[in-house]
C-alpha cells in the first residue's frame, strides 16, 4: 500500500498519520500543499489534522483550494481512497468530497480528550476491522467538530449506512452524534476523532489500529 500524506501550513498531525500508515505496512510519501500532482502509484491519501492556514476564514476553506486538493479530488473521482482526520475532515467537506459542514463546538470551547465511539458500520475498507456496534476509545482535539447537515442529508447518511462512527456521549453538539461519515462509494472517510493517536500502546490505547490494518488488508487484495 502506498499512502500519501498531505502537508499544509499549520498541519500538526501529518507525521503521526504517516507513522500509523507505516506501522500498518504502508509506504508513505509526504506531499506539500503546493504540489500539483500526487506521487505515482498512490493508493490512499491522508489529509491530517491540525490548523491548516491557522483556521483563518473558516476551518479547511483555504486548504481546500490548495493546488494538491485538485489532485486529491481527482484521485477520489477515480475511485481512490481518502482518509481525512479532524482538520482533514473539514477540508473534505470544503472540497465537496463529503457532505455537510463542521461548525464551532456547541460549548464554544476547544476539546481535547479521549471519547467513546460506536462503530456504526463494518461495511467499508476503513471499518472492516471492527464489528458494527463495537465501542472504541479514540482521542479528539478540536474546536470546530460539530457536524452539521440538513435533515435530508442526515436521513440519506443513515439510510445508506454511511455513518462510520458516532459519539457515545456527544462532546460537541454534532447532529445525530456523528463522528465520521463515508462517501457514497465508501472509499472516502472523514472523521473528527484521531485514530492515529490510538494506534500505539505507548500512547495509551490501540483502538485505532484496526482502521489502518483494515486499509492495508483491503488494498493488498486490490
Amino acid at each position: 500500500m502506498h499512502a500519501a500524506v498531505v502537508v499544509f501550513p499549520g498541519s500538526n498531525c501529518d507525521r503521526d498519520l504517516a507513522v500509523a500508515f507505516e506501522a500498518a505496512g504502508a509506504k508513505v510519501s509526504m506531499v506539500w500543499h503546493k504540489d500539483t500532482d500526487l506521487p505515482d502509484g498512490v493508493d490512499i491519501v491522508g489529509v491530517p489534522g491540525g490548523f491548516s492556514f491557522g483556521d483563518y476564514l473558516r476551518c479547511g476553506a483555504i486548504a481546500a483550494n490548495s493546488p494538491v486538493c485538485r489532485s486529491v479530488a481527482a484521485h477520489a473521482g477515480r475511485g481512490g481512497y481518502v482518509l481525512g482526520i479532524c482538520n482533514g475532515f473539514q477540508v473534505l467537506t470544503e472540497t465537496g468530497l463529503l457532505p455537510g459542514a463542521l461548525l464551532r463546538n456547541a460549548g464554544l470551547k476547544y476539546i481535547c480528550r479521549t471519547v467513546g465511539l460506536k462503530v456504526r458500520t463494518s461495511a467499508s475498507p476503513f471499518t472492516a476491522g471492527y464489528n458494527a456496534g463495537d465501542l472504541v476509545q479514540i482521542p479528539i482535539a478540536h474546536h470546530d467538530g460539530n457536524y452539521f447537515a440538513d435533515d435530508e442529508t442526515i436521513a440519506m447518511l443513515q439510510g445508506e449506512d454511511r455513518i462510520a462512527f458516532s459519539y457515545t456521549d456527544n462532546p460537541n453538539g454534532a447532529r445525530a452524534d456523528i463522528a465520521g461519515i463515508l462517501s457514497e462509494n465508501r472509499r472516502v472517510l472523514g472523521m473528527m476523532p484521531h485514530p492515529e493517536r490510538a494506534a500505539d500502546p505507548v500512547h495509551g490505547g490501540t483502538d485505532g489500529q484496526a482502521l489502518f490494518r483494515a486499509l492495508t488488508s483491503t488494498l493488498a487484495e486490490v
